[in-house]
């Protein structure tokens, strides 16, 4: 993703090495299996709404919309959780998505 928020700008910046093994270790697990970048993007975005990361709900969002996700199924992927990470927790979600979705596609 091309637009890191700032705070991972400046780790990144900082921390060269950290950053270059870190985005290495997630290229190398990417790769590894049999899933697609949409459904990987997809699952990401659901293990970010599970722990409660508005900053990643957000990432991974752009990040399916990149790959070919529609805000239909990037909704859907947070609403399945509703019944595993609660009611609450899936409504922040679905609501820090919809705006990642409305500054997307401006």
């Amino acid at each position: 993703m091309s637009d890191l928020p700032k705070s991972y700008r400046r780790f990144k910046d900082e921390h060269k090495s950290v950053w270059q093994a870190f985005d290495q270790l997630g290229a190398s697990a990417a790769e590894m299996g049999p899933l697609d970048a949409k459904v990987r993007e997809l699952i990401k975005l659901g293990m970010s709404a599970a722990v409660k990361s508005e900053s990643a709900v957000q990432s991974h969002t752009h990040r399916a919309l990149e790959v070919g996700a529609s805000a239909e199924e990037i909704e859907h992927a947070i609403i399945l959780g509703i019944t595993t990470i609660g009611f609450p927790t899936m409504m922040a979600a679905l609501t820090w998505a919809k705006d990642a979705i409305q500054t997307h596609n401006k």
